[in-house]
């Protein structure tokens, strides 16, 4: 296992090289650096020697990944993207162009975001498997049937419906939660609960429907009949045999999510004023801010490979047939 380990990581270097360059590449492709300048300085009377200070103070005065000038190597590290991008396969994220280290930034702000993110994926996850398994276990009837049209409708609906909808019942109407802001230790629970509500509900829809699928597909297979056939309970079918082999995919599903519920649910993040690193990447955006957007984008590509990693781990646990190998 530790050279699979090891051969995974080997392989996660190129990935997050190349994705280092086309976040660049995207980036400076929509804005020029010059453009950055502007928008930090204000568009109206802003001379162009202010425009060079600002480049040249924040390191955005070089070429972007080819400098001609230079001698030797030079011509590719004296560039903005080997001196604002590579460092960060050293972790090494830099400072924000309002002069604040990103990285203290993201120390700070990963704790609202992982507040609301893992109540969110263990509640939600366990709401959604708890209604597939209900609903596998009364297929064809009429609770599945309105089970499965009430999914479709919790899909229809936009999540700001479950927001804004949520603020007004809960908050303003029954006065049970803030409608918005955040505070620090046992204080932030009572800032928290509303948007993990939400969110919960949110998803429910969509993960509903995909666990009965997975296993519904289950229950057709022969071991299914063999458990039958020796008498076993269909509760005992469900919860012992069907929801164990339907474990790959599910957790497959969950290593997608994992690094967007790190990052922060931008929306709910937004609404409900949690300074977490999802709002943290939206101000990012609107401000131009490449020195945050690059981190961000780094940061959930590294998360990404790591929950990859951990899901293929995980398979020899809940199959003992995988090997890793």
């Amino acid at each position: 296992m530790i050279a699979y380990i090891i051969r995974r990581v080997l392989y996660a270097i190129p990935i997050l090289i190349g994705v280092n360059l086309i976040t660049f590449v995207l980036f400076f492709v929509v804005n020029s650096p010059d453009d950055m300048a502007r928008m930090h300085l204000g568009v109206k009377r802003v001379t162009q020697e202010a425009i060079e200070k600002w480049k040249a103070e924040r390191g955005y005065d070089k070429p972007l990944m080819v400098n001609e000038q230079a001698a030797g190597m030079g011509k590719v590290t004296d560039t903005i993207f080997f001196e604002k991008s590579l460092a960060l396969l050293a972790f090494e994220f830099g400072r924000a162009d309002d002069g604040r280290s990103i990285g203290r930034e993201i120390s700070a702000r990963m704790w609202p975001s992982l507040a609301i993110a893992v109540p969110t994926l263990i509640i939600g996850i366990g709401v959604q498997i708890s209604f597939a398994l209900l609903l596998a276990f009364f297929r064809g009837s009429y609770i599945d049937l309105w089970g499965v049209v009430i999914c479709i409708i919790m899909m229809s609906i936009s999540g700001l419906f479950y927001i804004i909808g949520g603020q007004y019942l809960i908050s303003k109407l029954w006065r049970l939660a803030p409608i918005s802001g955040y505070d620090m230790g046992i204080n932030a629970f009572k800032f928290i609960v509303l948007p993990v509500i939400i969110g919960v509900i949110g998803g429910m829809g969509a993960g509903i429907r995909l666990y009965r699928t997975l296993f519904l597909e289950e229950l057709g297979k022969d071991y299914v009949r063999t458990a039958r056939a020796k008498g076993l309970s269909e509760v005992r079918v469900l919860f012992t045999h069907v929801l164990k082999n339907a474990m790959i995919p599910i957790l497959t599903g969950v290593v997608v999510i994992l690094p967007i519920l790190f990052l922060g649910s931008l929306i709910l993040e937004s609404f409900f004023g949690i300074p977490g690193l999802g709002s943290y990447t939206i101000d990012a955006i609107q401000a131009q801010d490449f020195a945050v957007v690059r981190a961000m984008v780094f940061l959930g590509s590294v998360l990404y490979i790591i929950g990859l990693l951990l899901t293929d781990i995980s398979y020899t646990l809940v199959d003992p047939r995988v090997r890793l190998n």
